[in-house]
């Protein structure tokens, strides 16, 4: 008896550090689908771009910037169109699992953005909760 709880135990350990791993080995981007022009894409570089890859988000999620007149990059598969720029994707492994469409400013983004990543279990530190 003592053995095959010994057995299942080591089963059990090699089962969890293997599945550990591999949420661990997902990659994680930010998508930015953007497009030449767009107004709303130009006031998210000027008051976010420079500061996002320095901060907790930037860290667990890096940008990933991808121009919508171009041909989307084989490594990514969308659940559906872009219609608005800039529109965010959340990727996980090159596949969307989530997005948020538009800019409407700072403390839109940066909420939304916390909310998206915790919603999907992407680990970050986030510097305002006290």
């Amino acid at each position: 008896m003592y053995k095959r709880l010994t057995i299942l135990y080591r089963a059990i350990v090699v089962l969890m550090v293997f599945s550990m791993s591999a949420a661990v080995d997902a990659q994680t981007e930010l998508m930015m689908a953007e497009e030449p022009g767009c107004i709303w894409c130009a006031r998210w570089n000027a008051e976010i771009a420079t500061a996002y890859p320095k901060t907790p988000e930037g860290i667990a999620a890096p940008l990933r910037r991808v121009d919508i007149s171009d041909t989307l990059p084989e490594d990514i598969t969308l659940a559906r169109r872009i219609n608005f720029t800039p529109t965010f994707i959340l990727l996980v492994d090159g596949a969307e699992v989530a997005r948020l469409e538009g800019y409407a400013g700072e403390d839109f983004f940066w909420g939304l953005l916390g909310k998206m990543l915790d919603d999907h279990g992407v680990a970050f530190t986030d510097d305002t909760s006290g």
